[in-house]
C-alpha cells in the first residue's frame, strides 16, 4: 500500500482512539478556530504555505497560512490552482462508471480481454480490481531518489512506458482480487481503457464527460503542459538535503502520472466536483452504489471504493464517516473529504509533501478539525516515508 496512505491510515486511527473528547464541530464555527489552528500547524512544521476551502450550507469558508512564494514572500491565494496529485482517480473512476452505465464495459470484465497484451500477466484482472487496487498489481517508486524528482521533471513518459515500468518484471504482489495494495498502475490501466473505449485521448474524455459537467472552471488535466497556470501557492521540497534550501517543484511535467495524478485544480472544484458526484449528478445511482462498496485497505481508520476513499469518524463528529481521496505530487500535499450527502465539505492543501512527514500529518489534522471540531491531538507518529 502506498506509504503516504499508510500513515495516513495510522493517524486516522490514532485521531479516534487517542485523542481527548471530541469539540462538536458547532463549537468552531462559525470562525474554524481548529481548522485555521491547523493550518498555522502546518506551517509551524515546515510546510511553507498551507491552504483550506470549506463549504456548506452556512456558505463557503476560506484559510490560508504561511507564504505562497519564498521568493517574495505574498500570501497564499486559496482560490488558486495547484497539483491535486491522487485525487485524478476519482476522476478517472468518474469516468469509467459512466461508461458502466452505458453499457460499454462490465467491472467484471478482464482488463486482458479489453486491452490484450498491454499487461504482462496471465492472471484475470478485473476493472473492478483496477479501481480497487485489489489487481495485484504491485506499488512502484517513480524517482530512484530525491535528487532525481529534480533532474528528471522535464522528461516525458508516454503512458505505455508508464505502465510497462510498473509491470514489467515485477510479479503480482497477490493473486487479483486477495488482497489490497495501492498501485498507480491500475489507473494508468484504466486511462488506455477509457481511450479504447471512447476513441478520444484521456484528457479530452475527462474534460467533457467530468470536468465540464461537474462545473470545475479552473481545473485541467496538462499531461504535458509543465506549468501550473494561476497557482495558489508554489510548492516546495528539500530534495539536495535537509541543509539545503527548498526546491521549487511548481513546474513540472508530470506526464508519469497520466491517469493517475495529473490533475490540477482548486480547492473550490474539487469541493463542487465531489459535491456532484456525492449527491448522484456524474453517474447512475447502480454505479454511485458500486463506488461506494469498499474494502479494508489493509490498515484499520481506511477503506477502498472505487475511487474513493473512506474513512469512519468517531461519535460527536460533523458527519458518521467522509469520503473523498488524497493528493500527493512533489510539492503539494492535499486532502479534499466530504460527508456523505456532500453537504460538509473540506478540501486542505499544504505546499510541501515527500520531504515533510509532519506537513502530511498537518493536512489531515485540519480535516479532522472541520469535522471533529477544535482541539484534536493526534499522539501517534509511527508510518511511513512519504511516497514517491
Amino acid at each position: 500500500m502506498n506509504r503516504v496512505l499508510r500513515r495516513a491510515a495510522t493517524l486516522a486511527v490514532g485521531t479516534v482512539l487517542l485523542t481527548g473528547p471530541v469539540v462538536t464541530s458547532a463549537a468552531a464555527a462559525p470562525a474554524r478556530v481548529g481548522l485555521q489552528a491547523a493550518l498555522d500547524g502546518a506551517v509551524a512544521v515546515g510546510a511553507p504555505g498551507a491552504l483550506a476551502g470549506v463549504l456548506d450550507e452556512g456558505g463557503q469558508w476560506y484559510g490560508h497560512s504561511g507564504v505562497g512564494n519564498l521568493a517574495d514572500r505574498g500570501t497564499p491565494k486559496p482560490r488558486g490552482q495547484f497539483r491535486a496529485g491522487s485525487i485524478t482517480k476519482t476522476v478517472v473512476a468518474t469516468a469509467v462508471l459512466q461508461l458502466v452505465g452505458e453499457g460499454r464495459v462490465e467491472l467484471e470484465d478482464r482488463i486482458q480481454d479489453r486491452l490484450p497484451g498491454l499487461l504482462p500477466y496471465a492472471e484475470p484482472i478485473t476493472v473492478r480490481q483496477l479501481l480497487q487496487h485489489t489487481s495485484g498489481i504491485p506499488f512502484t517508486e517513480r524517482w530512484a531518489g530525491l535528487p532525481e524528482i529534480d533532474t528528471t521533471r522535464w522528461q516525458h513518459q508516454p503512458p505505455d512506458e508508464t505502465i510497462r515500468k510498473g509491470a514489467e518484471g515485477k510479479p503480482l504482489s497477490f493473486p487479483p482480487g486477495q488482497g489490497v495494495e495501492y498501485s498507480n498502475t491500475n489507473y494508468a490501466v484504466l486511462g488506455k481503457l477509457v481511450e479504447k473505449l471512447t476513441g478520444r485521448s484521456l484528457h479530452a474524455e475527462l474534460q467533457r464527460r467530468v470536468l465540464d459537467r461537474a462545473g470545475m472552471r479552473d481545473s485541467y488535466l496538462p499531461y504535458r503542459h509543465p506549468h501550473v497556470d494561476r497557482p495558489a501557492a508554489r510548492g516546495y521540497e528539500r530534495l539536495h538535503g535537509p541543509d539545503a534550501a527548498p526546491t521549487d517543484v511548481t513546474d513540472y511535467e508530470m506526464s508519469r502520472f497520466w491517469g493517475s495524478g495529473n490533475l490540477v485544480s482548486t480547492v473550490d472544484d474539487l469541493n463542487r466536483f465531489y459535491r456532484a458526484l456525492l449527491a448522484g449528478g456524474l453517474v447512475p445511482a447502480a454505479q454511485a452504489a458500486e463506488m461506494r462498496t469498499t474494502v479494508p485497505s489493509g490498515i484499520p481508520g481506511l477503506e477502498f471504493g472505487l475511487g474513493l476513499m473512506r474513512i469512519p469518524l468517531p461519535p460527536g463528529c460533523a458527519a458518521p464517516d467522509i469520503w473523498g481521496f488524497n493528493g500527493s505530487v512533489p510539492g503539494y500535499h492535499t486532502w479534499t473529504m466530504h460527508s456523505p450527502d456532500a453537504r460538509r465539505q473540506v478540501s486542505v492543501v499544504v505546499t510541501a509533501n515527500l520531504t515533510s512527514v509532519a506537513a502530511q500529518d498537518a493536512a489531515l489534522q485540519a480535516v479532522f478539525a472541520e469535522f471533529c471540531g477544535a482541539g484534536q491531538q493526534v499522539t501517534s507518529r509511527a508510518g511511513a516515508v512519504a511516497s514517491r
